[in-house]
C-alpha cells in the first residue's frame, strides 16, 4: 500500500491511503488519524489499511477523491528519530580522495551513521528556505525506511521485520558550513536544515521483486532545472544495507515507531551513471581537473528526485522543490 498525509488535521497532518498510480486518495477516517498514530499501533493498523487500499484500488472506497500534490504535507510531517547512514562507499571514496585521504578500513565493516533533524520535514513541494547563497546549498537524494517500534541490540538478521515502509528523501545539505562544523568535532547542526520526505510511502511488498536483501534495486532520478543530474542505482554499491543500519542505530537504544533511517547519498562506482548530490560531482572534477567547476544550487534553481518501477511507473511520487531566498 501507500501512504500520504495532507496538509490538513494539524502539524501532524491527515493521514490517507493512495492508489497505486498516485492520482487518487482517500482519508483514514477511523483507522488512524496521522501516520504517527498508525505506527504507533501498526499491527493493528496496517490491515485496516491495507483493506481500505484494496477498496481504492478498486473502486469501492467511499469518499474517494483526485490526488493533488500541491496539497500533500510530508508522509510523516514529524518524526521521534531520522538517523542517516552513509551506506554508498563510492560517494564516501570520492570526497575522501579528493582531499588526499584514504578510506578508513573500519568504514567497511562498521557504517557511517548521525542523527539527522526529525522535528520537521518539508512537503514534496514545499521550497527549500535557505538565508545565504554562500552556505553551499545542495541536494542528497536518498532511499529511507521507517520502522515500527525496534527493541535495542536487535540483530541485522531481525531488524528486517521492523522495516514497515520505504520512501525517498531530499537531504538539504549546506556544504560550506560543514567543514568549520566537523572540525570542532561534535557533527552537524547548523549545515543540515529540515530535509523532504517523498509524497508518499510504500510497504516494501509494493516493490516486488525490486526489493530483496532489505535494498532497494531501482535507479534513483534527480534532475536540476529541468536537466538529467544522476540516475545511480539504489540496488549496487550499498555496503549496509537497510537491515544492517537499523541493527546498528539500535546497538545501544530502541528506536521508536516511525524511526527513519537513511541510506546516505546513492552513489555508484560507475561513474556514468550521475550523482545524486552536487559534492560528489565537484569532487570528481577535483579528482580530474584539481578544481571544481559545478557551482551549488542557487535561489530559483528546482530540484527533482523521482523512482520508477520497471514499468514505468512513479513508486514514491516527485520530491521537486525550488531553492528560495529566506525573508
Amino acid at each position: 500500500m501507500k501512504l500520504g498525509s495532507l496538509k490538513e488535521g494539524g502539524r501532524d497532518g491527515r493521514l490517507i491511503v493512495v492508489s497505486r498510480d498516485l492520482s487518487r486518495a482517500v482519508r483514514a477516517e477511523g483507522i488512524a488519524a496521522s501516520l504517527q498514530q498508525a505506527l504507533d499501533d501498526w499491527q493493528r493498523a496496517a490491515p485496516r489499511l491495507n483493506d481500505l487500499y484494496e477498496q481504492l484500488q478498486d473502486g469501492r472506497a467511499a469518499g474517494a477523491f483526485a490526488l493533488d500534490v500541491t496539497a500533500l504535507a510530508s508522509p510523516l510531517p514529524r518524526a521521534y528519530e531520522f538517523v542517516d547512514g552513509s551506506a554508498y562507499l563510492p560517494h564516501v571514496e570520492r570526497v575522501r580522495r579528493a582531499r588526499g585521504a584514504n578510506v578508513p578500513e573500519s568504514f567497511y565493516t562498521d557504517p557511517l551513521m548521525y542523527q539527522a533533524v526529525s522535528a520537521g520535514f518539508l512537503g514534496p513541494r514545499d521550497p527549500v528556505v535557505v538565508s545565504s547563497e554562500a552556505y553551499g546549498i545542495d541536494l542528497e537524494a536518498e532511499v529511507v525506511v521507517l520502522t515500527d517500534d525496534v527493541p535495542m541490540a536487535v540483530s541485522a538478521a531481525d531488524a528486517e521485520a521492523h522495516i514497515q515502509l520505504i520512501g525517498l528523501i531530499n537531504d538539504v545539505s549546506l556544504r560550506n558550513l560543514i567543514p568549520d562544523e566537523l572540525a570542532k568535532g561534535f557533527g552537524f547542526l547548523q549545515s543540515k536544515p529540515r530535509s523532504a520526505l517523498s509524497p508518499v510511502l510504500v510497504t516494501p511488498d509494493e516493490l516486488g521483486d525490486a526489493w530483496r536483501d532489505c535494498t532497494v534495486h531501482l535507479p534513483l532520478h534527480s534532475h536540476i532545472n529541468g536537466a538529467w543530474f544522476g540516475s545511480p542505482e539504489a540496488g549496487e554499491d550499498m555496503q549496509f544495507n537497510f537491515a544492517q543500519l537499523i541493527a546498528h542505530a539500535a546497538k545501544t537504544r530502541p528506536l521508536a515507531a516511525g524511526a527513519i533511517v537513511g541510506s546516505g547519498t546513492v552513489a555508484n562506482a560507475d561513474e556514468g551513471r550521475g550523482a545524486s548530490c552536487l559534492a560528489e560531482k565537484r569532487m570528481l572534477e577535483i579528482i580530474r581537473d584539481g578544481k571544481p567547476t559545478t557551482a551549488f544550487l542557487r535561489f530559483g534553481d528546482r530540484v527533482r528526485i523521482e523512482m520508477f518501477d520497471d514499468a514505468g511507473l512513479s513508486v514514491f511520487g516527485a520530491i521537486e522543490q525550488q531553492i528560495v531566498a529566506a525573508g
